[in-house]
Formats: structure tokens, sequence, C-alpha cells
């Protein structure tokens, strides 16, 4: 599937996802949100890392994060590219994002564990926490290898 199929894709599930949100929202049924694959991008680096562009949910709106890994397997850098939520826009403030660094698949990758919570942005802090550490698994598992 090329890359305008897949955006495509995703864009018809997300749009239906957050179609069944605001029913859910209405009836307060809570639903789990799944992970679309086919929109994460990935490149390759000169230095045998990989550069990967993600989406997690925040509270309510998708942020989209971009995280280096160094070839070794530990985070060289993360990035919120675009963040939608009204509130809760700490976790793209340098100090937060800078936890992450060094830290790999073996890492805990937990939020007051080794990685501190932002109050006001808990949902937003731990989905950013459980990304990377998710991103960090599938470089270890060898699913960038290419």
């Amino acid at each position: 599937m090329g890359l305008a199929s897949a955006c495509g894709h995703f864009n018809i599930c997300l749009r239906r996802d957050l179609s069944h949100r605001r029913a859910g929202a209405a009836s307060n049924i809570p639903r789990p949100v799944i992970h679309d694959d086919r929109a994460t991008r990935r490149l390759r680096t000169s230095s045998g890392g990989v550069f990967v562009v993600d989406k997690v949910v925040g509270k309510h709106e998708y942020i989209t994060v971009a995280i280096g890994i160094n070839a070794n397997g530990t985070v060289k850098q993360i990035e919120i590219m675009e963040y939608r939520e009204s509130y809760g826009y700490e976790v793209r403030d340098a100090a937060w994002r800078a936890q992450f660094v060094g830290k790999s698949v073996a890492s805990p990758l937990q939020l007051n564990v080794d990685i501190k919570n932002i109050s006001g942005a808990t949902l937003s802090s731990k989905h950013v926490t459980d990304g990377v550490k998710r991103i960090l698994q599938k470089y270890a598992s060898g699913s960038y290898a290419q």
C-alpha cells in the first residue's frame, strides 16, 4: 500500500473514530483507542538509527510525536510536532521531553517511575510515554529494519 493510500485509509479511520467518540461521550461509554500502524512514518538515518513520526491520543485529540532513535536503541530526542488539546500543552516543554533521552526498551518508561507526570496533562503525559515505549519495543523487535 502506498503512502497516499495509507494516509487516506488513516484519515477515514480517524474521522470514523472521532465520530464514534462523540457518540460514546454522549452515552459515557468508554471506547478503546486502536493504533493504526499504517499511519506511522519512519526513516532510516545515516547513523543507523531511525526517525519515527507517530500519533498518540491525548485526552480528546491526537498528538503527533517525532522520535529519534539511535542505532543502539536509545532515544536520541522526541518532539511534539502537533498538539491539538486546549490544555496540557506542557508536554511540549523541552525539560519534560528531555526525560526520554537515553531511554531504551529496558527502561521502565512509566509515569512517576522514570518519567515525571505533568499535573493537568496526565493523559497526554501517559499516552506520549506509552507511545515512546511502543516505538522502542517495535525498534527492538526489528520491526523497523529495512
